[in-house]
C-alpha cells in the first residue's frame, strides 16, 4: 500500500517532466517508479517511520524553507557583488536533537539546499552535524538559526 502511495507522485512527477500527458506515459512512469523504489527498498525495509507526521507543520516547514532560500540567496548574492567581500568561510559542529535518520537527513538537505550553507558530515554517533557557513564569524548566530529554525519545524512536523 505504502509503495503505491510513493509511485503514485513519482508517475505524476515523470508525466510533469517528460511533457507528454498520455496514459501511456503515465503507466511507464508509475513502471518506472515501482521499479526505483523496488530497488530502494532493501536501504530503508529497516528504517521506521516518522512516529506522526503533522501536515499543517510540514506545511509551516515547507515555508520556512522558502522563506530562508529567499534570504540566504538575497545575501549571498549581495556578498559576491559587493567590491570587498568580508567573509568569514568555517565548519562549525552543530549539536543535533533530533533523533532519527529521516530528521537528520531532512535537516542536512534543507541545510544544503539553503545558499551559504552546506551540510559536510555526521557524527558517527549521530549528535553532530558538521555544517560549513560562507560566513561563519558568529558561529553561535548559525547554531541558534538552524535550531530555531529548521530543527525545530523538522521536530514539530515529524515528532
Amino acid at each position: 500500500m505504502i509503495v503505491l502511495f510513493l509511485s503514485l507522485p513519482l508517475a505524476i512527477a515523470w508525466v510533469a517532466v517528460t511533457g507528454s500527458a498520455s496514459p501511456h506515459n503515465f503507466v511507464f512512469g508509475l513502471a518506472l517508479s515501482l521499479l526505483s523504489l523496488s530497488v530502494v527498498r532493501e536501504a530503508f525495509a529497516d528504517r521506521s517511520p516518522p512516529r506522526r507526521i503533522r501536515p499543517l507543520h510540514i506545511l509551516l516547514l515547507a515555508g520556512l524553507f522558502l522563506k530562508e532560500l529567499a534570504l540566504s540567496a538575497w545575501r549571498v548574492a549581495l556578498t559576491v557583488l559587493s567590491p570587498r567581500m568580508q567573509l568569514t568561510p568555517g565548519i562549525l559542529a552543530f549539536p543535533l536533537t533530533v533523533t532519527s535518520d529521516f530528521q537528520i537527513t531532512l535537516l542536512a538537505n534543507l541545510i544544503t539546499l539553503t545558499p551559504g550553507t552546506l551540510s559536510v558530515d555526521v557524527s558517527g554517533d549521530r549528535r553532530m552535524l558538521y555544517v560549513h557557513a560562507l560566513d561563519c564569524a558568529d558561529p553561535l548566530a548559525v547554531r541558534r538559526d538552524i535550531a530555531d529554525g529548521f530543527e525545530r519545524r523538522i521536530m514539530e512536523a515529524f515528532g
